[in-house]
C-alpha cells in the first residue's frame, strides 16, 4: 500500500485559512439574509414598579413613519420616542423605544459621523455603543446605552444632554447596524 505524500506545512495552513474565510463568509451572508432578532416587551413586575417612569420596550416592527426617506437607514421619531432600523428593502428589521436627552435634533436627514465604543456620558453614567449623528446648540446628539443596562430618563438637573438612550440589547443592535456613513432620518 502506498504511503500518502505529506503536505508542506504552508499548504496545510493555507487550506485551513481558506476554509475559515469561506465559513465566515457563509455565516455572514446567512446572518444578513436570515431572520433578525427583535427584543421582547418587558412589563413592570409589580404595582410599585408600575408607578415609576414608563420603561421603553421593543415590539414587533411597527410601520416605519411616512416621510422618513428610502433605503437603508435609522429612523428616529421625536414624538414617538422610537427608533427603527430599516434595511435596503424598506423592511423594519427592529424597532424600539428610547429615552431622549434634553436636547433633540431638528427633523431632517443626518449621517452617522463617528462612533465610540464606550465613555462616560455628560450625566456621569458609563455608556457604550455611542453613535454620533447630529449637533444642536453646541451639544452633540448620539444614540447610546448604559453599560449596566439601566437607562433612566435624564434627571432634571438643567444640564443640556444630547444622549438618546436605549436598552442594552437595542444599543447592541444599533451599534451593528449604524456604521459611519449610515443615514439617520429624524421625524417629528
Amino acid at each position: 500500500m502506498p504511503v500518502p505524500a505529506r503536505l508542506p506545512s504552508w499548504a496545510w495552513v493555507t487550506g485551513l485559512t481558506v476554509g475559515a474565510i469561506a465559513a465566515v463568509t457563509v455565516l455572514a451572508v446567512q446572518a444578513d439574509q436570515g431572520p433578525h432578532p427583535t427584543a421582547t416587551s418587558a412589563g413592570p413586575s409589580s404595582a410599585a414598579s408600575a408607578e415609576k417612569q414608563p420603561t421603553p420596550t421593543a415590539s414587533a416592527p411597527a410601520r416605519v413613519p411616512d416621510g422618513s426617506g428610502t433605503g437603508r437607514r435609522v429612523v428616529y421619531s421625536l414624538g414617538e420616542k422610537r427608533v427603527w432600523l430599516v434595511d435596503a428593502s424598506e423592511s423594519a428589521r427592529r424597532t424600539f423605544s428610547v429615552w431622549p436627552g434634553t436636547v433633540s435634533p431638528d427633523p431632517g436627514t443626518y449621517t452617522v459621523s463617528s462612533r465610540n465604543a464606550a465613555t462616560t456620558g455628560s450625566d456621569g453614567v458609563q455608556i457604550e455603543h455611542i453613535i454620533y449623528f447630529a449637533a444642536k446648540s453646541g451639544v452633540s446628539v448620539a444614540f447610546s446605552n448604559a453599560v449596566d443596562g439601566a437607562s433612566p430618563p435624564p434627571a432634571d438637573s438643567g444640564a443640556k444632554t444630547g444622549g438618546v438612550r436605549m436598552k442594552k440589547a437595542d444599543g447592541t443592535a444599533l451599534w451593528a447596524f449604524g456604521t459611519v456613513g449610515t443615514t439617520v432620518t429624524v421625524v417629528r
